[in-house]
């Protein structure tokens, strides 16, 4: 797919961001779990905090495929960044969709000009992929909403200014009482009950969130009650979309990576590149990198032309996360030694795109949907 001259342009101003500030840093924030939160409002100052909300709203009110390819290239330059801006977009398109004036005004203004980090709080300690099974619970009392249960592997929730949090309001009511909710983190009852230690992505902090007795006023009520579980699945295809840019993105700083090794170290009296086994892997990972970044943007593409795109979204996220894992362990293998310390950057990139294959549906999940999608012909 050929992209347009705003799209080619998009891309390199991003491109150009994410190598000299992001990549320079990625390391050390890497082993600190330091939380970039300046780089993060200069992304969002470039737009990427809330890529397809309208400028009216604070933001850059461009397309699918514009969303896409900033998370390839913002990934690239350091995944967790890449992680952070995917919740922020989620959140902010959330707010844009279902939010009232007053919400945008209040909460998407702010998060879109990067003056606040968002968090989407649907997963629960016994709940992934099956999302109608949650159990934290929404009551009303009065004027206020009051929030009662335990969300899990949430992206900021330490660092998170304001939530999207998903409970059950009519417990009667099955899918259709569960409801979505505006939930700043200074609320009364929000608590970080505790900061995973993952395996990478150190500097995006996950963590589990408890709601007690948790109180908001009536109007952070989205939209209205008993629309959680849809507002939840409205954002599948483009969560699986954006995840599949990430992966492509961390495949390919990591193919990059190990180009520049292979083009300077010398083995048997010439470079690396220069063996036949090395080269042919090179190439192998490089083609592999390439499918996966055309299956996002035909899907981006059938999404910005309003058509439906689940299953191809379910493509690209399966095929780009399953395959960077292997292009990252390529990457290693081509480094020898060398790759499985942290002089050097691809045993980090492993590290790191390994969640690509569970966050927004694992990839059994995206095997279950296009399988579907054929069984129905």
């Amino acid at each position: 797919m050929r992209l347009s001259e705003q799209h080619a342009m998009m891309r390199d101003t991003v491109r150009r961001y994410a190598r000299d500030r992001l990549w320079p840093n990625a390391a050390r924030w890497e082993r600190e779990r330091h939380f970039p939160r300046v780089e993060l409002t200069e992304l969002a100052q470039m737009g990427l905090n809330a890529i397809a909300v309208p400028e009216q709203w604070g933001g850059a009110g461009m397309d699918s495929t514009a969303t896409a390819i900033a998370f390839e290239e913002v990934s690239a330059g350091d995944p967790a960044c890449g992680t952070v801006m995917s919740v922020n977009n989620l959140v902010s398109g959330i707010l844009n969709g279902y939010g009232s004036d007053a919400q945008k005004e209040k909460y998407l203004r702010p998060l879109a000009a990067g003056r606040m980090i968002g968090a989407f709080c649907l997963t629960e300690p016994q709940v992934g992929s099956d999302a109608g099974a949650i159990t934290t619970r929404a009551e009303r009392r009065g004027e206020q909403w009051v929030l009662n249960g335990t969300k899990q592997f949430i992206t900021s929730g330490k660092n998170a200014d304001v939530a999207v949090v998903f409970a059950v309001s009519d417990k009667s009511a099955g899918k259709k009482g569960i409801s979505a909710f505006v939930v700043p983190t200074s609320s009364k009852g929000w608590r970080v009950a505790r900061v995973e230690d993952k395996a990478g992505q150190h500097a995006s902090d996950t963590a589990q969130i408890a709601l007690e007795d948790c109180t908001v006023p009536v109007e952070n009520l989205l939209a209205q009650e008993g629309l959680g579980y849809r507002i939840a699945l409205a954002n599948l295809e483009s969560g699986r979309i954006n995840i599949a840019a990430q992966a492509t993105g961390i495949a390919r700083a990591a193919l990059e990576a190990a180009l520049a090794y292979a083009r300077e170290r010398k083995s048997m009296g010439k470079t690396l590149i220069g063996h036949q086994a090395v080269n042919f892997r090179l190439a192998d990972m490089a083609t592999q990198v390439e499918a996966a970044r055309q299956l996002y943007l035909h899907a981006a593409a059938l999404r910005d032309a309003g058509e439906p795109c689940l299953k191809e979204a379910s493509m690209a996220k399966l095929f780009a996360s399953e395959m960077a894992e292997k292009v990252c362990s390529d990457a290693i293998q081509i480094h020898g030694g060398y790759g499985y310390v942290s002089d050097f950057p691809v045993e980090r990139l492993w590290r790191a795109v390994r969640v690509c294959k569970i966050y927004e549906g694992a990839s059994d999940i995206q095997r279950l949907v296009i399988g579907r999608a054929l069984e129905r012909g």
